[in-house]
């Protein structure tokens, strides 16, 4: 069993936002692949579902962004996962708008949904790194990862999102660099 986590804010008025663009991504997913319907459960939304033979759990933190690791170390120990059992959707200032990353491990960039994670089941868990740019300047990342995305970024942004769902079923094999490929050469194609 795997755990599919994405990242965000709840709530309508941060749908669109840059930083909640890991729920845009699960959302996806879960839609794609019939997943069951969301529940409330572990402080978020759960769905169930199966990308090939794997059963994957679909999460989406409901304690805010900055609180993430509490849900998702909730549903861990109930599920006694590990954290290479968890796969994470987030956003990622450091990539092109519309590129995406695998890895697993690694630091938190100033991220805080990820600092929290960290906090709560450790750093070893798989990320997906969604790119959505950097505004120039660390003064304005606050207001950039918390804007809406423009209208001109869905030229991009729902390839993207449709190539994550139609490839994720790599990611619950943990085979990151298939999935890149397909990823790209997805979007290369739209």
């Amino acid at each position: 069993m795997l755990l599919f986590v994405g990242l965000g804010n709840p709530g309508s008025q941060y749908a669109y936002h840059r930083h909640n663009v890991g729920f845009m991504a699960l959302d996806d997913i879960v839609e794609r692949h019939s997943f069951s319907p969301w529940k409330l459960k572990f402080q978020g939304r759960l769905a169930e579902g199966r990308l090939g033979p794997e059963r994957v759990l679909a999460l989406e933190p409901t304690t805010y962004m900055n609180e993430s690791g509490r849900s998702v170390g909730e549903a861990m120990r109930f599920y006694k996962l590990t954290p290479d059992d968890v796969v994470v959707f987030h956003d990622e200032l450091d990539l092109a708008p519309g590129k995406v990353r695998v890895k697993k491990g690694g630091g938190t960039a100033g991220h805080n949904g990820l600092r929290s994670l960290d906090a709560h089941i450790g750093p070893e868990f798989w990320r997906v790194r969604i790119g959505i740019g950097h505004p120039g300047h660390k003064d304005r990342v606050h207001g950039w990862v918390l804007g809406d995305f423009a209208k001109a970024d869905e030229a991009w942004l729902d390839p993207l999102l449709d190539a994550i769902a139609e490839a994720a079923p790599l990611l619950a094999e943990k085979a990151a660099g298939k999935f890149m490929t397909q990823v790209a050469q997805t979007t290369q194609d739209a």
